[in-house]
């Protein structure tokens, strides 16, 4: 795979997780981290001093993308520090279960404007900064193509961001700035506590596993190499098999 050195990349909700998995396999190839989180500070001081004791280049911002100042001030910061920005990982957001006859209008504006709004915008504000050739990755998920009860806000929400990333791959072409969604199936993190999702998710996967934060980031690894540039506008299902 091609080394990522030279390379500056912002992971979004990169303080624990999928996003933290993904951050540390970036700065493994040589690209420099922007660890962006929300409230975890002590979490993503974390990844960013793991980072530097590999002998990468790191630092944490913090930013909410539910709010677009917010994104903003991510990218300006990313530019001030480190003059460029080549990849964007769009990996922050949220995720709960509820039916659709309890879902309160506060819930609902809450899931998309973390998975909807917020990576839409930050999407927008990364195109504006990046150089010719960059890479945009939004993490989805497998649950788009599994409607099951009580995920209707975040299949929802979802859903939206992979159509984002068709148009946005047709919109930034002319500058070859490829854009794909990679979307995880039921993976080891904080947001599957639910021993019943645990247990559906081995289930479902004819590996017969959940899946690992590092299972993600290899898939996300060849993406924004230069060995996966001829991909585009595409959604990759990196679930074990779950979304079939």
């Amino acid at each position: 795979m091609s080394s990522l050195k030279g390379k500056v990349a912002v992971v979004t909700g990169a303080s624990r997780g999928i996003g933290r998995g993904i951050a540390e396999r970036l700065a493994k190839d040589g690209a420099t981290i922007v660890v962006n989180y929300t409230k975890s500070a002590g979490e993503a001081e974390k990844v960013v001093s793991g980072i530097k004791r590999q002998g990468g280049n790191a630092m944490a911002v913090q930013a909410d993308v539910s709010k677009v100042e917010d994104i903003r001030r991510l990218f300006q910061e990313t530019k001030k520090v480190y003059g460029r920005l080549d990849i964007l990982v769009n990996n922050a957001g949220i995720f709960w279960a509820k039916p659709i006859l309890e879902t309160t209008e506060e819930e609902y504006d809450q899931m998309f404007a973390v998975n909807a709004k917020g990576q839409f915008f930050a999407l927008q504000e990364a195109a504006k900064h990046m150089a010719e050739g960059g890479r945009i990755v939004n993490i989805s998920t497998g649950g788009t193509k599994r409607a099951f009860p009580g995920i209707s806000a975040y299949g929802g929400s979802k859903s939206a961001l992979e159509f984002f990333t068709k148009v946005a791959a047709k919109e930034l072409g002319p500058k070859h700035i490829t854009v794909n969604t990679v979307s995880p199936g039921y993976t080891e993190t904080d947001m599957l506590s639910d021993p019943q999702f645990r247990t559906t998710g081995i289930q479902a996967s004819p590996l017969g596993r959940l899946g690992t934060p590092a299972d993600i980031a290899k898939v996300v690894a060849f993406i924004v190499s230069d060995d996966g540039g001829w991909i585009t506008g595409d959604t990759i299902q990196a679930g074990g098999g779950v979304a079939m």
